[in-house]
């Protein structure tokens, strides 16, 4: 080990022969001062940092470090192979924020815990909490020896990638070799046991590439970059396409797949085009990103539109309220996004990853940041809601190590030319070829679009400044046609010193080539204005509806700001006029558009629906549901057949819901929103997975008395792939005046039947509740779209 730290490179001469032909400007040298960004991070740093760390505490994921390292009883202490991740990324966010503000009791609390980690690692270098620990029961996922189960279940190269990441991270904070010396052991030992004519097996769920190449960076060892560059070549092309191993990566041309795991594969084929020169990566991924941004993009840039896999679904299907559009998988975008930037110098990569970072990624957490999304939906009726904890912890983890490096993503730099990004309110000192350069900007973006920037420097120095002119600002949302802005928006100006200046446009930048003079000051002006986003017309979920934007930042309806708490029956025409305003105390301060719009309710025994006129009020996407659950959309419709108007006043919509198990989509089974067929997820439905081969009710409590002689129901059934089918049996039970439950006499049969609403008919009953009773499949759960209850026929 001694030898191998011999051959650490100082942290100023990270530069490799072959490296990304522009490199970031870390975060650590931009300071920023942004009322948008600053105060966000400063939760991080002091809330949600102490708030991970306590809840890896309280849920085992120390004590399995602690279990492994022979100080507390060899019992796993949480529920996945992965858990270990997230006490990496902890560090990884910790020591980021370290670098940000140094904090003594943290860094010693740092010190303790990797003294920790390293205690449970075994002499050879093998770190797997889950393996090292040797419970009584192994963990099915983990396989009898080493490795043998990682191209499908047990993450223990998922885990080392992390570890990676949090060394390289840790050790660029405190300059500490502690966790470095532990990454660099087990990554010898990778290096050992992985490789042509050795154990031939890829990851299967990828990052550890990313992490080999930042260790190369660091130590220069080749075996590092060889062994990374390794992993992405042995996939393919007989795997699946859940992790992308149905290809060789090289002849890929199409996102598929679990989400996550394709981005940071992406990430990690930039890290190695750009180290090793290989162009069939770089082939591979321009396309693969160019199958994205026009096909399988949501607006909020999250990606991933089913849970079935967590996945990418095929080209154009992105549905709203069953969207998945995972936390992890923003960030993961947004490291890919950056990446090809980096290897292209094209505006359009960041302004994909400038669209996902204010809207699908920041969305992931709370504003007091302690409660967080998974899936990011772009619809909902109430069943969806943050929260605190989840037993697969990932996105909380990913995002307090993502927020202290935002900074990171401001500027760039290519010998003389430097690259200005994102707009948040800064100071950075940048050594460009010329000299130093010291760069000041203030601006109130997003709310606003001015954006003020003054260059210092010691002496009159030439250098291209390339000002970002955001896709949006030219009227163009994302690159390709996968959605169009509605109208065209104001010229974008750019004066020096007071003086306007002709845009010279290259690659999506305003290039601003001149010699540069202590003071100089340059203002940019972007057309903040209401945008109407239109989705390509093959986007069926979209038809009939547009999105609002104002600057980066995508809207929503929630149902907290508009009449009777209800957003899903509001209709908006293109021509409303709209109103932008501040609203200092809500929401932390965001700004609102108002609209005037309508609102259609469905009404009893009639095909009419009612309309009322009303005040429509959008807020940010990121922002909703920090005030409790409740209606959002994201796609306002303008036209009557897209909108769901408000249920009419039945028997079944009336009645309080109860079920056998708490779940917030038991409303759905009165919502009065109609699948297309059984396995439709695009509307609401309420389900009892994982349970199977178990008895489970659902109750409707009427508002009173009712005479009822017959219902229909129509199922949940997401098979070949999901746990949910048909059930195995239903019965009816009515309430008597005395409160029992009786069944009721069926005067037909209970029909068991996919795609379409099963009936029955049964004596009439006068009754004030009604109980339906399923039985569920031996091997698969049962889930309901709609139950609806009906009187007898006059």
């Amino acid at each position: 080990m001694k030898n191998l730290l011999l051959l650490l490179v100082p942290l100023s001469s990270l530069a490799q022969t072959k490296d990304y032909p522009i490199q970031p400007v870390s975060f650590t040298q931009v300071h920023v001062t942004d009322n948008f960004w600053q105060p966000k991070m400063n939760i991080n740093a002091t809330v949600t940092i102490p708030y991970i760390l306590e809840m890896c505490k309280q849920h085992g994921r120390i004590d399995n470090f602690l279990a492994a390292a022979g100080k507390r009883e060899n019992k796993v202490c949480s529920e996945f192979t992965f858990d270990d991740t997230d006490v990496y990324k902890w560090i990884e966010g910790a020591s980021y924020a370290l670098q940000v503000a140094p904090n003594k009791e943290l860094e010693k609390y740092l010190d303790s815990l990797i003294a920790i980690i390293g205690a449970a690692q075994e002499p050879d270098g093998y770190l797997y909490t889950f393996r090292t620990i040797k419970p009584a029961k192994p963990h099915e996922w983990i396989g009898d020896k080493r490795w043998v189960k990682d191209s499908i279940l047990s993450h223990e190269l998922y885990n080392a990638g992390h570890l990676y990441e949090a060394a390289y991270a840790h050790y660029n904070a405190t300059g500490k070799k502690t966790l470095l010396n532990i990454a660099l052991k087990n990554a010898d030992l990778l290096c050992k046991d992985f490789g042509w004519g050795k154990l031939e097996i890829y990851p299967g769920h990828q990052i550890v590439e990313i992490g080999l190449a930042k260790l190369y960076r660091i130590t220069k060892q080749q075996k590092y970059l060889d062994l990374a560059k390794f992993f992405l070549d042995v996939r393919g092309p007989n795997g699946e396409a859940y992790n992308q191993a149905n290809k060789k990566v090289v002849d890929q041309t199409e996102a598929v797949g679990h989400a996550v795991r394709a981005a940071y594969m992406y990430s990690g084929m930039a890290d190695i085009a750009a180290l090793t020169g290989d162009t069939a990566y770089l082939k591979a991924i321009d396309a693969i990103w160019q199958d994205v941004v026009t096909k399988k993009l949501y607006i909020t840039g999250g990606i991933g539109a089913t849970n079935n896999g967590e996945a990418f679904g095929d080209a154009f299907y992105l549905p709203n309220m069953s969207a998945y559009a995972e936390t992890c998988a923003a960030i993961a975008n947004v490291y890919w996004n950056n990446r090809m930037f980096l290897l292209h110098g094209d505006a359009k990569y960041i302004d994909v990853l400038e669209r996902t970072l204010y809207n699908g990624l920041l969305s992931g957490m709370s504003l007091n940041g302690t409660k967080f999304f998974y899936p990011n939906p772009l619809a909902s009726v109430g069943q969806h809601d943050r929260s605190g904890w989840f037993s697969c912890a990932c996105c909380i983890s990913n995002m307090t190590r993502f927020l202290p490096s935002v900074p990171g993503y401001v500027y760039a730099q290519n010998k003389n030319e430097l690259y200005v990004n994102l707009f948040m309110s800064n100071s950075s000192t940048i050594t460009l070829s010329a000299g130093k350069v010291q760069l000041t900007q203030t601006t109130n973006y997003p709310w606003e679009g001015q954006i003020n920037l003054q260059v210092n420097v010691a002496k009159p120095t030439t250098f291209a400044l390339h000002i970002r002119i955001p896709g949006w600002a030219e009227g163009n949302p994302v690159p390709g046609n996968l959605y169009t802005e509605g109208e065209q928006p104001n010229a974008v100006t750019i004066a020096i010193n007071g003086k306007p200046v002709p845009l010279k446009m290259i690659k999506g930048y305003a290039v601003l080539q001149r010699s540069w003079q202590k003071g100089d000051k340059i203002a940019v002006e972007l057309p903040m204005q209401p945008q109407h986003i239109y989705a390509n017309q093959q986007v069926k979920a979209d038809e009939g509806r547009f999105v609002l934007q104002y600057g980066p930042v995508v809207y929503c309806l929630e149902g907290w700001d508009n009449k009777d708490s209800l957003v899903q029956n509001i209709v908006v025409e293109k021509s409303a006029p709209m109103k932008i305003s501040y609203a200092n105390n809500l929401l932390n301060g965001i700004n609102t558009i108002t609209m005037p719009g309508s609102g259609t309710k469905r009404q009893l025994n009639s095909t009419e629906l009612i309309t009322s006129q009303q005040q429509v009020t959008a807020i940010p996407y990121y922002a909703w549901d920090n005030r409790g659950p409740g209606e959002m959309e994201v796609w306002i419709p303008y036209t009557q057949s897209a909108s769901r108007p408000q249920p009419a006043p039945t028997i079944a919509y009336t009645s309080k819901v109860t079920a056998s198990i708490r779940s917030r989509s038991i409303m759905a089974v009165h919502d009065q929103l109609e699948p297309v067929d059984s396995k439709d997820n695009t509307v609401p439905y309420f389900h009892w997975w994982p349970k199977k081969n178990t008895t489970e009710w659902v109750q409707y409590d009427f508002d009173g008395e009712h005479t009822i002689s017959a219902c229909k129901v129509y199922w949940f059934d997401d098979g070949p792939w999901g746990g949910c089918r048909i059930p195995a049996k239903w019965t009816l039970y009515y309430k008597t005046k005395d409160g029992q439950w009786l069944p009721v006499k069926n005067t037909t049969e209970y029909e068991i039947a996919k795609d379409k609403y099963n009936s029955v008919t049964f004596e009439a009953v006068a009754t004030s509740a009604l109980k339906l009773e399923v039985q569920l499949p031996v091997e698969y759960a049962t889930g309901i779209h709609e139950w609806i209850v009906d009187p007898p026929t006059p």
